[in-house]
């Protein structure tokens, strides 16, 4: 019974590994990015850009079946978009 009592107490200090590599983790992303909206609004208009070009590519080759390739780059810019406060929320960022 005394025994296990320091012990219990011991594993109690060492009950929370991750707290540090967090917080390191969370300093870095700060020293960066000027912002993680900023930067994943940044990458969706490249997105935007990529797939408006690829898709006039497309039309202007014949290729009649543009829809889910419009949809396709549409969805992959919102993704990135709603990742920026996704990011903020969960870094602080």
């Amino acid at each position: 019974m005394s025994l296990t009592i320091p012990l219990m107490v011991f594993a109690n200090v060492q009950a929370q590994p991750g707290i540090a590599e967090m917080q390191q983790a969370t300093g870095q992303l700060r020293g960066s990015f000027f912002s993680a909206r900023d930067a994943t609004l940044v990458l969706a208009a490249l997105f935007g850009i990529a797939g408006a070009v690829n898709i006039y590519y497309n039309w202007q080759m014949g290729k009649g079946h543009v829809t889910p390739a419009v949809a396709g780059w549409f969805f992959a810019s919102l993704f990135m978009i709603l990742l920026g406060p996704f990011l903020q929320g969960l870094f602080g960022i």
